[in-house]
């Protein structure tokens, strides 16, 4: 597992070869990752079955449809909503990176309370803005992420996670410069689409009144999530995503939410990578069935792991056939970004499609996934990403074009403004 501090000790990385299996001892729970980053986050379907919002957790009762713009998400609390909550990520999104250019920290935490407040109120079911969400905020949640340059400002508290800046991947240098890192990230996600244009509009309104002249946008862009059956949906490969992911609140703790131990300043927040990956569709569809699944590690038809069983069993990283090849091959997905070989721990995915239209006379527009992972520690996503790099014959079809880390905030509330506990609001 990739942590720090005295309750997690990363083991030692294993040789990287690509055939390499894990030792015998490995747990039950550094099994759980299956088809392992990438394609288990492309459409977006990590979501925690039994954690408040998923059908059958407290609040509305399984047997009730939801509202039809989905089941409010409280935006106050320990952990910013969109993280976790609600369970089963919203079928839309869009997300905006923007820069706080030559801000100070105190500057900063202006702009950060002024957001904070408006979330609550744009989210507020009972007392719903109706100039800006008409018919309620509905299921509607507000993630916001500070890049590593504002964590580095003069008078935060040191060594922040996610204050050092990202690796470069392959690939990453023909990322325009535009698209990298970024001060602010600012996700929103619902079930009803009509309500992002105008609900980010009222908190560019809110950054820009807080501290006049100072933010400006890097990109912004739409996103969405295919429809599925609980966790699982399929993403633009076609493949089931969301089979085996995270789930309970021990797990969460170890790798997805940062402790107090880890950083008093950041406990309740969380580091979040997002990369948007362009996928060759064509080149990939144009593989026969059986060498795309050997891609992936798990069939395209039903999801079920290649190493034998039905779609919500575990890969066998061991299984071989009478001729003793690996069923999982070497260079497969699944084993490439497996935690055993990475040593890191296990990344909660809430990724999203994209289909950008045509720019040029070809007709054809970029197609592909924000990929969206939450961590405690950076680590563990660069960890699984230079394995991916060496060994994952799926990185053949993926481009990168664009790609930062943040620090997702810790909770807020009323009393508590957004950021709060790091940048100062006065």
């Amino acid at each position: 597992m990739t942590t720090e501090g005295p309750e997690h000790r990363s083991p030692p990385l294993p040789p990287r070869d690509a055939a390499d299996v894990p030792a015998s001892g490995v747990s039950r729970r550094a099994l759980l990752l299956g088809a392992g980053g990438l394609v288990a986050g492309i459409g977006g379907a990590a979501a925690l079955r039994g954690h408040p919002g998923s059908p059958g957790a407290a609040g509305t009762p399984a047997s009730e449809p939801p509202p039809a713009g989905g089941v409010p998400v409280p935006a106050d609390g320990v952990h910013q909503a969109g993280v976790t909550t609600p369970a089963a990520p919203q079928p839309h999104g869009l997300l905006a990176v923007w820069d706080l250019d030559g801000a100070t920290a105190a500057q900063t935490g202006r702009v950060l309370a002024a957001l904070g407040v408006r979330i609550l109120a744009l989210t507020d079911p009972a007392r719903p803005e109706t100039d800006v969400v008409p018919d309620g905020p509905g299921d509607l949640t507000v993630t916001v992420g500070a890049g590593p340059r504002l964590l580095s400002l003069p008078g935060l508290p040191r060594d922040l996670p996610g204050a050092g800046p990202m690796p470069t991947f392959a690939g990453d240098d023909r990322i325009d410069p535009r698209r990298r890192d970024g001060d602010l990230l600012v996700a929103l996600h619902a079930t009803d689409p009509t309500v992002l244009p105008p609900v980010l509009t009222a908190l560019e309104r809110a950054a820009d009144a807080a501290v006049p002249g100072l933010r400006t946008t890097r990109w912004a862009e739409h996103c969405f999530r295919a429809p599925g059956e609980g966790t699982v949906a399929r993403s633009p490969l076609g493949y089931l995503d969301g089979i085996q992911v995270p789930r309970t609140e021990e797990e969460l703790a170890a790798d997805v939410w940062v402790s107090a131990a880890d950083h008093p300043a950041a406990a309740g927040g969380t580091v979040v990578v997002l990369r948007r990956l362009v996928l060759d569709l064509a080149r990939f569809s144009a593989e026969t069935p059986q060498r795309r699944d050997e891609v992936v590690g798990r069939r395209r038809s039903d999801g079920a792991p290649l190493s034998g069983g039905v779609r919500d069993d575990e890969v066998d990283l061991r299984a071989k056939t009478p001729e003793g090849a690996y069923l999982t091959p070497a260079r497969s997905h699944a084993r490439a970004a497996h935690p055993s070989f990475t040593g890191s721990g296990l990344m909660l995915r809430r990724s999203y499609g994209f289909a950008a239209p045509a720019t040029g006379t070809d007709g054809g527009g970029e197609q592909g996934v924000f990929f969206i992972s939450f961590q405690r520690t950076l680590e563990t996503f660069v960890r699984t990403q230079q394995r991916l790099d060496e060994v994952d014959d799926l990185m053949g079809y993926v481009t990168p074009t664009a790609s930062g880390s943040f620090l997702v905030l810790p909770g807020f509330d009323a009393q508590s403004p957004l950021g709060s506990g790091i940048f100062p609001t006065v």
